[in-house]
């Protein structure tokens, strides 16, 4: 695993031990010092390198995978995708598109990408100041018009992405965008430019593929739940989605195609889209290289039974994922939020049956201003048998739940 800190790492070690293979870690030593007990305990070895400078740490990678017969690579840091495929394609190993490398990273390629294969998508633009994008939001018929979509060409977890509806906040979104140069914690240097995409109006979904040898198998389909406002921070998601069957499928059928267009090849996809009122196709926002983050592996699989890290490790090992669904329940989760930013005094969350929390900070911890998903306090996922009960069960703890900020 090409460093396996975040959410999705843990979901990657678990499914490595349930499969009886031995995991190694490639990062760099200080991250590695910081990992939780529990990461670390289940690492057979790690590669330690700098992933910043990409000839020397394929050098290193590709040595340590020869030295401990490694048989898979996958990379569990969005950033880190371009990596991951090099490196297969040196060793051999399953891998995804090494010529289509930076496309599941770079939303500007990523949009190339998609314009190249036909994947339906909103219109877009690139900026390299305010000064520009404002040209750009004006110019003629094609303008992108008012609302606009702000983010930066390189970055995940809605960090630096805001809703702009005029001119007049345009220039400080843009540099809210251009203000992430490095990814942290590893310094690893970023694009810098800024992306105008349109807005699509409507709901929000997300739906993940498994790829293997260039085969799309679809996942199922989960709602997303968001704030308003200039900031649009994910607080929930839903399995099963509650769209109508046809339109459902139509979504996976979007994703999959997404999924090929940024030359996933042996993996998986996490692909999020918008469907705007009455339409019948959905619009693709973005599709990254990775399992999902807000431990969505873990809302798909208590629904639905099945193991989107067992899968993506089976197809990136050559092996023939399982897919199909095991079970018809429905799971809810729900992101605790603070009001604003501080100090965190008090985090509560109240039990009750058919649901399980997970708190990310303690008392004393400092919390972010609720921009992005870093200012999360914690989360609660609800277990029932239908998605309505799941999202009402879920709803109601998160109500319950106090998140104090001093």
């Amino acid at each position: 695993m090409i460093e396996p800190m975040g959410n999705a790492g843990r979901f990657l070690a678990e499914a490595a031990g349930r499969l009886g293979v031995r995991l190694y870690a490639a990062t760099h030593k200080d991250v590695h010092d910081g990992y939780p007990h529990r990461l670390r305990d289940a690492l057979s070895g790690v590669c330690a390198t700098d992933l910043t400078d990409t000839a020397r740490a394929l050098a290193d990678m590709e040595a340590f995978c020869r030295r401990h017969a490694v048989a898979g690579i996958a990379a569990c840091f969005e950033l880190f995708t371009p990596l991951a495929a090099l490196l297969a394609e040196r060793t051999g190993l399953p891998g995804n598109d090494p010529r289509l490398a930076h496309a599941p990273r770079n939303k500007i390629l990523m949009g190339e990408a998609f314009a190249r294969a036909g994947v339906p998508a909103p219109r877009w633009a690139v900026a390299h100041d305010p000064d520009e994008a404002l040209r750009v939001a004006r110019a003629g018929p094609g303008a992108l018009g008012w609302p606009l979509v702000v983010k930066p060409a390189e970055q995940g977890g809605s960090w630096g992405v805001s809703v702009v509806d005029g001119p007049d906040r345009l220039a400080a979104a843009v540099r809210a965008a251009q203000r992430y140069t490095r990814a942290e914690p590893h310094g690893l240097p970023l694009d810098t430019r800024a992306l105008l995409q349109e807005y699509v109006p409507g709901r929000e979904y997300s739906c993940d593929t498994v790829v293997a040898d260039g085969v799309a198998h679809p996942l199922p389909v989960v709602a997303k739940d968001t704030t308003d406002g200039t900031y649009r921070i994910e607080t929930g998601h839903t399995c099963p989605s509650g769209l109508p069957g046809p339109l459902e499928e139509e979504v996976r059928r979007v994703a999959a195609r997404a999924a090929l267009a940024v030359g996933v090849r042996n993996g998986i996809a996490h692909t999020e889209v918008k469907i705007p009122p009455g339409a019948r196709t959905p619009y693709v926002i973005e599709t990254g290289a990775r399992l999902p983050g807000d431990n969505l592996c873990e809302v798909v699989e208590t629904a639905t039974g099945v193991d989107e890290a067992v899968a993506h490790l089976r197809a990136v090992l050559g092996t023939a994922p399982d897919t199909a669904p095991t079970r018809t329940d429905a799971a809810a989760i729900r992101f605790l939020l603070p009001e604003r930013g501080g100090v965190l005094r008090r985090l509560d969350v109240p039990g009750e049956p058919g649901t399980h929390a997970e708190l990310y900070l303690k008392p004393g911890d400092a919390v972010p201003e609720p921009a992005d998903s870093a200012c999360r306090a914690g989360h609660v996922l609800a277990r029932a048998a239908t998605a309505g009960e799941a999202r009402r069960l879920a709803d109601r703890v998160a109500a319950r739940s106090r998140v104090e900020v001093g």
